[in-house]
């Protein structure tokens, strides 16, 4: 466990319940009221907090201040039991939350059944490819990633990629194949990625949909969210009412939008918008 390590301790349990409850600041009082004997402090490279843990009977459990602020109680707190402070860089200390996330995902949710066909990942390079001749070194978002068949493709052209998904099987499935890597992978709500990812050069939401009325307003809301991440953001649906409507968003923006039809995937990707931050 990378968070167990930085402090150098076996075992490290994070008492919020899941990455998206990170941000939850009733987690405070359920902390303070452990029986704890000593304190661990760790912050950023900036001086600022970062996580607290605390020793109890039943071992080390830890609270983070990454997406949200220490209270005055908590840091009163670690001020009691004396903690030992400890400096970790905040995307390092993220990387290590999402990793124990991942994990602990994969423990409590079964994978889904497979979500792709053999060829996918060769027409997905093939896309990027034909959208970007610039690729290693960069970072590169996965949006409602799935499984994590673009995620895998992204890594291998040399992007450093982040995928977030609101559907824990498939997350499970990406991690269990391998798809998906634990210190890059969030279970998050979408319309909310900005709170949890930080800014990328690039992101992709691939085959989106199936939009409909009734849900048009929660996928402009995750489009939105992604062309807040990047500069240059690749999106695909099944159909050309679909991609014209996620053009449209993306305009509304202020991005330039490019859409074409891609041939060599007519099924998931036929659609394509590319969006540029103007």
């Amino acid at each position: 466990m990378i968070l167990a390590g930085m402090l150098g301790i076996d075992a490290l349990a994070c008492i919020e319940p899941s990455f998206a409850s990170l941000t939850d600041p009733g987690i405070a009082d359920l902390f303070l009221s452990l029986p704890a004997d000593a304190a661990k402090l760790v912050i950023d490279e900036h001086e600022e907090p970062l996580a607290l843990a605390v020793h109890t009977p039943d071992g080390w459990w830890a609270t983070h201040f990454v997406f949200r602020p220490a209270t005055f109680g908590l840091i009163g707190l670690a001020e009691e039991l004396d903690a030992e402070i400890y400096q970790e860089s905040r995307s390092e200390w993220a990387a290590g939350l999402r990793e124990y996330y991942s994990r602990a995902l994969q423990a409590d949710v079964a994978p889904a059944v497979e979500d792709t066909r053999p060829g996918r990942d060769a027409e997905i390079r093939d896309l990027v490819a034909e959208v970007w001749n610039d690729h290693a070194g960069r970072t590169c978002i996965d949006g409602c990633c799935g499984s994590g068949i673009a995620s895998a493709v992204l890594r291998q052209l040399g992007y450093r990629t982040l995928a977030f998904d609101n559907d824990p099987a498939l997350l499970s499935l990406g991690l269990a194949r391998g798809r998906l890597l634990p210190e890059d992978t969030l279970w998050i709500d979408g319309t909310e990625a900005s709170v949890f990812c930080p800014p990328a050069d690039r992101a992709v939401g691939l085959m989106l949909g199936d939009i409909q009325p009734f849900t048009a307003g929660i996928w402009e809301a995750i489009v939105g969210e992604l062309l807040a991440l990047s500069e240059e953001t690749l999106f695909s649906a099944a159909t050309e009412p679909e991609i014209r409507m996620i053009g449209a968003w993306c305009s509304a923006q202020k991005r330039t939008t490019r859409i074409f039809e891609h041939e060599r995937d007519l099924i998931y990707d036929r659609w394509v918008c590319v969006a540029t931050r103007e």
